[in-house]
């Protein structure tokens, strides 16, 4: 049950706030504080989480390794802008260059994924002097002007007048009949996992087969890694997992740890081209670069890579166990610790988003905080903090299991 505390501020909230800004729960917890892997609300009352923001505190809530780093710089130096020279900015493009695959080495540093995504398009209009985009028909990269004319998810589309810029394709060959009819097409861009279109995971050879075609034609490949980057598919990027580089890759949430911070990198080549003036007021900040410093080092001391493809292995086969046990769950897909199970109503095979929903209440009730995305809002969404462990995988499945068998028992139709 919500609070008496919780309810008031959802009601200034809703008179305060934007309506466009939902929120998951009919009777939403207060969240007041966190640590690692748990939530805890204005009672006290603690919750495994299991979205970690969505995909942004790979390294756990208020972790003490980041968190006292990040406070060591804010008590030397806070802020300047990116146009003069700080030492924290330097030091994680470098440290990003030694990470990035293939030979992807200069960065450009600003504040979200949107604005990464938008800045990862600019330079490619800039370094191939054409105009167009390919874009996949459910993917999602933001809410600027460009990112969303890029977005193919109709409830992401919000304004009314997006330019036409855009091709929507998904196969080898919507794709290739693009490239051969408009020889206006700047870059391909795609999430190499689609996390809100519902954790869409391609097949191994998906990004093999499309790579060679954008070459010939000249056409740069985006690789949006904002949801997927920094150890949560298993690898640092999930990129790596399909035996191609991208021209550009874009990436932000899980760097900065709960601190705002994205970039986009390139080739040396490319990041030539590059030369009109640009700059990010708060972007590459010392306090973000800090933060992200400290994630990078994380990672590595904790081997959060081998962890993630480790408990996710684990986390799936469970999954598919429940889904031979519960016939409402039509598919689990995913790598690493960013997985997907999609449920449909039994009998029927239509998007069952309704039942997503209560079983994320259910769920909620019982401490354990869950994501759902999907074109149709039915997928539920595993994308916890990389610091969980085999104990908090058994508590997720043994309460899912159960609430799952609760469903079962509610009225036809539900």
């Amino acid at each position: 049950m919500s609070t008496k505390r919780a309810c008031e501020v959802l009601e200034r909230r809703k008179e305060f706030l934007m309506p466009c800004l939902n929120y998951f729960y009919t009777k939403p917890p207060l969240f007041v504080r966190a640590n690692m892997q748990y939530l805890y609300d204005d009672t006290g009352k603690r919750y495994l989480d299991f979205f970690a923001g969505v995909s942004v505190m790979n390294c756990g809530h208020c972790n003490p390794a980041i968190i006292d780093r990040v406070a060591a710089q804010m008590k030397t130096l806070q802020h300047l802008t990116n146009i003069y020279i700080t030492e924290p900015v330097v030091k994680l493009a470098q440290r990003l260059a030694a990470v990035l695959p293939g030979d992807l080495h200069n960065s450009f540093f600003c504040m979200s994924g949107s604005e990464a995504n938008e800045g990862a398009m600019l330079l490619a209009r800039i370094a191939t002097g054409k105009r167009k985009f390919i874009a996949r028909k459910s993917g999602l990269h933001g809410r600027t002007e460009l990112t969303m004319a890029a977005t193919g998810i109709p409830m992401w589309r919000a304004d009314p007048f997006l330019q036409d810029d855009f091709y929507f394709a998904d196969t080898k060959e919507e794709i290739e009949a693009i490239l051969e009819k408009d020889g206006d097409i700047a870059a391909f861009i795609s999430e190499t996992i689609q996390g809100n279109a519902g954790i869409q995971t391609p097949e191994p050879d998906y990004f093999c087969n499309i790579s060679p075609l954008l070459k010939k034609k000249g056409v740069l490949f985006i690789d949006d890694e904002v949801q997927t980057g920094f150890a949560r598919t298993g690898t640092m990027f999930a990129i790596e997992q399909y035996g191609v580089t991208p021209d550009i890759m874009t990436m932000s949430k899980a760097l900065g740890n709960g601190i705002p911070i994205a970039a986009f990198s390139t080739t040396r080549e490319i990041a030539d081209r590059f030369t009109k003036p640009s700059a990010s007021t708060l972007g590459g900040n010392p306090v973000s670069c800090a933060a992200a410093l400290a994630v990078l080092d994380y990672i590595q001391e904790h081997d959060l890579c081998r962890q993630a493809e480790r408990l996710g292995k684990e986390l799936q086969c469970r999954l598919l166990a429940l889904k031979e046990k519960h016939d409402c769950i039509a598919f689990v897909r995913g790598k690493g610790l960013m997985i997907g199970a999609e449920l449909v109503k039994p009998g029927t095979g239509s998007p069952w988003s309704e039942g997503t929903d209560f079983i994320l209440e259910a769920l909620k009730d019982r401490g354990i905080i869950l994501g759902k995305n999907g074109v149709y809002r039915n997928v539920l969404a595993f994308q916890p903090p990389l610091v969980i462990n085999h104990d908090d995988i058994d508590y997720l499945i043994t309460n899912l299991d159960e609430v799952l068998t609760q469903q079962a028992s509610l009225p036809a139709g539900f």
